[in-house]
């Protein structure tokens, strides 16, 4: 299991420089001056003399993979630079901001999980009657609405007509619930079904019938030997969640006034703050990978068959 470990961690190096090189060169290849930016927010009117500082103090008079190197090995230091906006420390900002961002994705990823199970639970055992339909009209209409138009929706429902919930800002529960439930919805509905299906062709399996026939009880049949396997597709697709959770936030945050990395990201897109844009990718990519190998992990703990070495063993 150490050598799996250790065998995954030493893929996010590689996967770091090809994110940190695309980022990079699409950032400097598009279309305008960074140099042009940074004197726009710093409220510089942009001379000929001006820009030509500009360019000399970001570096840009130099050939482009001399650029990316020096911030390269800026990086490895962890100083990705300053904010053209903020003036302060990218890093040290996102840091700040990472908290909210994690709050809201942890609370989606955990409603997911315990709404979800439950119902393709359900779904499952009674397969074909009302109770299956029920879970299967609503899988159908929570893939079809997007995040955010749920968003406006729920912002006009519970804030504005019924004035149940804040429509803005981080606080207590109420204030997570509209954004939790947006953000979560889709993914629900996807592990609903998709537990449902995996459930179903669990329970036709050769070892379901001999547990049935050696006398044991429903409820174990069900926990032991058709639920652990049919977590399987579930923790794959947990994993593929996680990216969709983050990305949804990033719409999610600014609709309610969430002051996470997703409303800084979004921020910095729209006044071009590079040294931003290429830190958060970063950051992104690496929680990214750390959660996919968590899950990663939790799928051979559960599935002891493809542990490393269980071959060899054999």
């Amino acid at each position: 299991m150490l050598r799996f470990i250790a065998g995954r961690l030493l893929t996010l190096p590689p996967l770091l420089l090809a994110v940190s090189a695309g980022v990079f060169l699409l950032l400097r290849l598009g279309r305008g001056d960074p140099a042009l930016d940074y004197l726009r927010l710093s409220n510089i009117p942009p001379t000929d003399a001006a820009v030509a500082a500009a360019h000399r103090l970001l570096g840009l008079d130099r050939p482009l993979a001399e650029q990316y190197l020096s911030w390269l090995w800026q990086a490895l230091h962890l100083d990705f630079g300053l904010s053209y906006v903020t003036r302060r420390p990218v890093l040290d900002d996102l840091l700040y901001y990472l908290p909210a961002t994690l709050q809201l994705g942890a609370a989606a990823l955990a409603v997911t999980l315990a709404v979800s199970l439950p119902l393709g639970m359900w779904a499952a055992r009674h397969r074909d009657r009302l109770p299956d339909h029920l879970v299967r009209a609503l899988a159908f209409v929570g893939v079809s609405i997007p995040n955010f138009w749920l968003g406006f929706l729920l912002v006009l429902l519970f804030a504005v007509t019924l004035n149940w919930l804040p429509p803005l800002g981080r606080g207590g529960w109420s204030h997570m619930a509209m954004p939790v439930a947006a953000v979560a919805l889709m993914s629900l509905c996807i592990n609903a079904r998709l537990l449902r299906a995996s459930m179903l062709e669990t329970a036709g399996q050769r070892h379901v019938l001999y547990a049935r026939l050696r006398g044991l009880p429903e409820r174990r049949i069900v926990h032991s030997h058709i639920l652990r396997n049919a977590l399987l597709p579930i923790v794959t697709a947990t994993g593929m969640h996680i990216g969709e959770l983050l990305g949804g936030t990033l719409v999610i945050e600014n609709i309610f006034g969430w002051p996470g990395v997703g409303r800084y990201a979004v921020s910095a897109i729209y006044n071009r703050d590079y040294p931003v844009l290429q830190c958060f990718t970063l950051l992104m990519t690496v929680i990214f990978v750390t959660c996919n190998l968590a899950v990663d992990l939790l799928y051979a703990w559960l599935d002891p068959r493809i542990r490393p070495g269980r071959e060899a063993a054999r």
